[in-house]
């Protein structure tokens, strides 16, 4: 019996071997991550040294002394050679306002929508449908001429209304919650009719839940997309105090024979740089389960 079990033991798996193809993917990868971060990093050793190192060309690969004097300066706009500038915390204001009022008004207007379309039966469901998806071929861009107009019309010119109703309908974010929706069994349709949950019920207590990581997903991209908007908020802002903080950087910037204060520039961009990567860092595990999570 022992001789037989023994006879039939697996037998040992030979190691893989070494192939030096197997290291192309990680090199491309390292390769990448370094074209990507060296600019950042220069970004942090320019906001640690003077504006006459930066100036005169002899910023050094090693961080400086001066990182917390240049974030202060920057973040109360006090302390640069050129113009004063509009503090960098009325900048980060402005932009946190943006993107948080687009982010949360994108989704729930298009998660509004998509259960509409996706749970309700009316005439012309689909072409109201169409409709909306026909708005992907219509950024902003190219309709920002006639959009200017209307919020000129209605006195938004230099408010946060002016910076963000304009961009809060999503066609896209629309298109991934009817998909979702339409994945819901029927089967858990009906047992909410039977419990009798009527529409709103069913949408609170069941459909959000099951669309919490879509929704962080979303979150996630479409905070981005707003703090990093330049075209709109640049045609629709004329006062210093309703500037996002990629415009007000972008305004540091001297021009001709203007002094060019670059360690503050640095440090503002240093400071416009935390939030996103903040919500990105802390939303991670819920955006890539949103994105890859098959489990609904």
């Amino acid at each position: 019996m022992s001789a037989s079990l023994l006879d039939q033991a697996p037998a040992k798996v030979a190691p893989a071997r070494f192939r030096p193809l197997d290291l192309l993917p990680h090199a491309v990868l390292v390769l990448g991550v370094l074209l990507l971060g060296f600019p950042l990093y220069m970004v942090f050793i320019g906001a640690t040294w003077d504006a006459g190192t930066i100036a005169r060309g002899n910023l050094p690969l090693t961080p400086g002394p001066l990182l917390l004097d240049n974030l202060a300066h920057a973040w109360t706009g006090t302390g640069g050679e050129r113009v004063m500038h509009t503090p960098v915390r009325v900048m980060m204001w402005n932009s946190l306002v943006m993107a948080l009022a687009i982010a949360v008004g994108k989704i729930a207007i298009s998660i509004i929508s998509a259960y509409a379309i996706a749970f309700f039966r009316f005439p012309l469901r689909m072409v109201f449908f169409w409709m909306i998806f026909i708005t992907l071929m219509l950024p902003v861009e190219v309709r920002i001429v006639p959009t200017y107009e209307v919020v000129a019309g209605f006195g938004m010119v230099d408010s946060y209304a002016g910076l963000t109703i304009p961009l809060i309908a999503s066609a896209t974010a629309t298109l991934l919650f009817r998909q979702f929706f339409l994945t819901v069994p029927d089967e858990l349709v009906e047992a909410a009719k039977i419990d009798g949950a009527g529409p709103l019920r069913f949408f609170l207590d069941v459909l959000l839940p099951l669309s919490r990581t879509n929704i962080a997903a979303l979150f996630v991209i479409l905070f981005i997309y707003g703090w990093n908007q330049y075209l709109w908020p640049l045609l629709v802002t004329s006062s210093g105090d309703m500037d996002t903080v990629v415009i007000g950087v972008t305004k540091m910037i001297g021009t001709g024979e203007a002094a060019t204060d670059w360690n503050i520039i640095m440090a503002a961009t240093l400071l416009a740089l935390l939030p996103p990567v903040a919500v990105v860092a802390l939303m991670q595990r819920w955006l890539v389960k949103g994105l890859v999570d098959s489990e609904k």
